[in-house]
């Protein structure tokens, strides 16, 4: 088997993973010219990767160890060859044909550390560089694949657009970070609002907890609407990396329905809808430029 044929199954496998585990971005995606697909499933996968270590671990110690390896690998410091690994070796492919900043992939990375323990996130402003890193790094990273190596600007829009995008992520996991003791809202809102981390990890409700998620969701918002007051500073080739933004505000919306859980409620929406709302975004984008 030729190293083209490898590399074209390591994308795939890449592809597939990102098609089950995020169907926001595979839908997007779909929108982007076929030959930067593979590119951009490679960027998406390894991001799964690096997000569901604490998933795959039971202490934070192996997770360190799965963190570093994917910092040596980005490094070049791996022993052995990284490409027997379908995620990294695909995403080394995109690293090397649009020339990605290793250092925003091994940023990411350790920002990702924070997930391993049940530290609490202190500050808004603590919430907002994590989300910076993580989220808004991705676009920023897809644009750059997408606009073919050279940089194409929107850093701002990609930044507010990433931190809204996250936050409603955040608030979707609720349920289950709060399951496992994890707190990802900052305790400078949690403690404006009289509740506790122990309030959370044991699932107790009540007016103080709204409130803060009510905070958030106007926090993502805001956020999301400097995003959108940006969109000139879009160029129309990059508007791919950007679609899962539209999705903010539907997540948002189904947190204020009447029968809303934050415990228990899992906040989805239906892949027709998914889709649709993509497709009326790109179409909306494509007009404005963005």
């Amino acid at each position: 088997m030729t190293s083209e044929s490898n590399l074209a199954e390591a994308q795939r496998h890449c592809e597939a993973l990102v098609r089950q585990g995020d169907p926001d971005r595979y839908f997007a995606t779909l929108f982007a010219p076929a030959d930067k697909r593979p590119h951009l499933y490679a960027l998406y996968a390894f991001n799964l990767e690096i997000a569901r270590v604490r998933e795959v671990v039971s202490e934070p110690m192996p997770g360190e160890i799965r963190l570093q390896w994917w910092r040596d690998a980005l490094q070049g410091e791996v022993r052995g060859n990284v490409r027997g690994h379908p995620v990294a070796a695909s995403l080394d492919a995109a690293i090397v044909a649009f020339r990605l900043p290793r250092q925003a992939l091994v940023d990411l990375i350790d920002a990702r550390t924070f997930d391993l323990y049940d530290d609490p996130m202190p500050t808004l402003a603590a919430l907002e560089g994590y989300c910076g890193e993580t989220s808004s790094a991705l676009i920023r990273l897809a644009s750059l694949i997408l606009a073919q190596g050279r940089d194409p600007g929107a850093a701002d829009a990609a930044g507010h657009g990433g931190v809204a995008y996250a936050i409603a992520g955040l608030l979707r996991a609720f349920p289950w970070h709060a399951r496992r003791g994890q707190v990802f809202l900052p305790m400078q809102v949690l403690e404006r609002h009289g509740v506790s981390r122990e309030d959370i990890a044991l699932g107790r409700g009540g007016p103080g907890i709204d409130a803060a998620l009510s905070e958030m969701r106007a926090i993502a918002r805001d956020h999301l609407r400097r995003a959108r007051s940006l969109a000139p500073t879009v160029a129309p080739e990059i508007t791919p990396a950007f679609l899962p933004t539209a999705l903010v505000e539907p997540y948002l919306a189904r947190m204020e329905r009447p029968d809303y859980d934050p415990f228990r409620t899992a906040v989805d929406l239906p892949q027709w809808r998914r889709q649709w709302t993509l497709w009326r975004a790109a179409r909306r984008m494509a007009r404005r430029p963005i």
